[in-house]
């Protein structure tokens, strides 16, 4: 091979990219437009060997690279060494090489399989994943026409339309699990300092709040039962049984019937502390088992 062929496009350096901890020159050019090469350069630094010897395992098998498709010499078919030096060489490397090499894809993989060692293979598929496929990808995405833009540009806003309901309703869920957070930490504490004191009023407001739990307020006479069912069991009392009594008591007072008609069993629980004590538990218990 006397010669090599002159580049087909013009060779560029379009970025950096990490590699094994390396900073290298993302490189396209040379063998097409868009094509993703590699130095020969690049290839000793990831590899981790000299240059030369990259070098000389490209000459002593120079025939098993096809000129143009595998492998270029910018050193000889690069009119101008301003191309060298955007590309990261300096007056006296370029004067001191015989050949500056780069590679296409399946020029370096050429060159990989002349290494002839398990850890060039290795690094051989992390490159050609890392490094050319990425570029592949890109490329794929690339519209062939206006009309792929006009569509990438509407998938693009759809995409991220979505996003950013997904990103709202996430946000507005965080903010109803936040307010009943803090009901719930409320209502705990409505039932915690439930206490004998105000126990009347407050038994009946956590009712109510147990009731629309339950689906609304015409649960209340269900759960109001209920809690009188438990306290007579409990300490083995008949609030009915107590509440005529009261009555009686108080017609024999001479108590009007319109004020002993008003008369409930919270009346009749309120002359006794530990029918009070035990019914405010009693709330309690059913705030828990139900929720509030």
């Amino acid at each position: 091979m006397s010669s090599l062929a002159i580049a087909q496009t013009e060779i560029e350096i379009t970025g950096v990219q990490e590699f094994l901890g390396k900073e290298i020159p993302v490189i396209e050019g040379g063998f097409g437009e868009g094509e993703k090469v590699v130095l020969a350069k690049t290839i000793a630094e990831i590899h981790g060997v000299r240059l030369n010897d990259i070098q000389s395992l490209i000459n002593e098998n120079i025939d098993e690279f096809e000129e143009g498709i595998d492998i270029l010499d910018l050193k000889n078919s690069t009119d101008s060494i301003g191309s060298l030096l955007e590309l990261g060489f300096t007056k006296q490397s370029i004067a001191n090489s015989k050949n500056i090499y780069i590679l296409s894809e399946q020029g370096y993989f050429t060159l990989v399989s002349l290494m002839r060692t398990d850890k060039a293979k290795e690094l051989r598929k992390k490159f050609r994943r890392e490094y050319f496929a990425m570029r592949k990808q890109i490329k794929e995405q690339k519209p062939a026409c206006i009309e792929d833009l006009i569509n990438m540009q509407a998938q693009s806003l759809k995409d991220m339309r979505q996003q950013v309901n997904q990103a709202n309703n996430n946000a507005l869920r965080a903010n109803r699990l936040a307010t009943e957070a803090q009901e719930e930490v409320k209502s705990i504490k409505e039932v915690v300092s439930l206490d004998t004191t105000s126990w009347r009023s407050e038994t009946q407001t956590l009712i109510a709040k147990i009731a629309r739990n339950q689906g609304g307020f015409e649960h209340i006479n269900l759960l109001k039962s209920e809690s009188y069912e438990l306290l007579n069991k409990r300490f083995g009392v008949n609030l009915e049984i107590r509440l005529t009594n009261k009555r009686r008591r108080m017609a024999e007072e001479g108590v009007t019937k319109s004020k002993r008609d008003k008369l409930n069993y919270l009346d009749v629980i309120a002359e006794d502390k530990k029918l009070i004590e035990g019914y405010v538990a009693i709330v309690k218990d059913m705030a828990i088992k139900y929720g509030i």
